[in-house]
């Protein structure tokens, strides 16, 4: 019997069908699928920019708060002695209406008591209360959320409202400096931020005008060479609340000032 004639095309396409039929046809096809250019493309790759430095903060430990003064001279009598044995103090208008003096950041509540006794002892005080990081507003925030830490913020800072503030010098006349303001604010709902005002701007984290919150720090430059030099505590609305200088008290003012407009230098936050 005389074969029947193959084509040359026949023979490979009867090879390739064989290769379907075989074991490792499943690897073959798998290899085929995917191919450079065949089956479903991977996913882009994300490029993950870094994020943006932590902001440099600690927690407030205990802290000695003394006496409860009608008046405001007081207070301030009792701040220029106990700076005079060189602590780190400095006075406020309680939520009752009271002048009392804030004394020292002590890691453990013994270490505040055993400051706070010897000027007892000493006769310079005799009243006082220590209040330790459960009694800050930073505590609730961990509860009720970082909203209540920026508006506790924001309520301090207008508590000084109206008061000839200081932090160093021997005459509420000086007025109270501008970043002892805005460290005050934040001490006193438990966390530590610089004293200067160049060190909050530099430690800080940066936030553009457009996203500015409750709480947030905003600087300017008020001397002559356009360096840091003054800063206010941001109140929302476009608001601020600072001490704008010696002799003079604490009040709000708006960002759309000129004066302030024009010397807006940026804002950092430690929330």
């Amino acid at each position: 019997m005389v074969k029947p004639l193959e084509l040359k095309g026949d023979r490979i396409g009867k090879r390739i069908l064989n290769l379907f039929r075989a074991p490792y046809s499943l690897f073959l096809f798998c290899a085929l699928f995917l191919w450079p250019g065949c089956g479903p493309k991977a996913p882009p790759r994300v490029e993950h920019k870094p994020a943006a430095p932590e902001a440099r903060v600690t927690e407030t430990g205990h802290s000695v708060q003394l006496g409860a003064f009608s008046v405001l001279p007081n207070a301030v009598r009792l701040t220029e002695r106990l700076k005079g044995l060189e602590e780190d103090v400095y006075y406020f208008r309680h939520e009752s209406g009271l002048y009392k003096v804030r004394l020292g950041d002590f890691p453990t509540r013994q270490e505040a008591l055993n400051k706070v006794k010897g000027l007892v002892s000493r006769g310079i005080v005799d009243e006082y209360f220590i209040a330790g990081p459960e009694d800050y507003a930073l505590a609730r925030a961990r509860i009720y959320g970082p909203y209540v830490l920026r508006e506790e913020i924001v309520r301090t800072a207008e508590s000084f409202i109206g008061l000839p503030y200081q932090w160093g010098g021997s005459s509420p006349d000086q007025g109270f400096d501008c970043s002892g303001l805005t460290m005050a604010a934040y001490q006193m709902n438990g966390l530590n931020i610089p004293r200067t005002s160049v060190e909050q701007f530099v430690q800080g984290r940066a936030v553009s005008r457009k996203r500015l919150e409750k709480g947030d720090l905003v600087f300017f430059a008020v001397d002559s060479g356009g360096k840091i030099s003054h800063v206010g505590i941001y109140t929302g609305r476009n608001s601020f609340i600072h001490a704008p200088g010696a002799g003079k008290s604490i009040r709000v003012d708006s960002l759309s000032n000129g004066y302030y407009s024009e010397r807006y230098v940026g804002a950092r936050t430690y929330l």
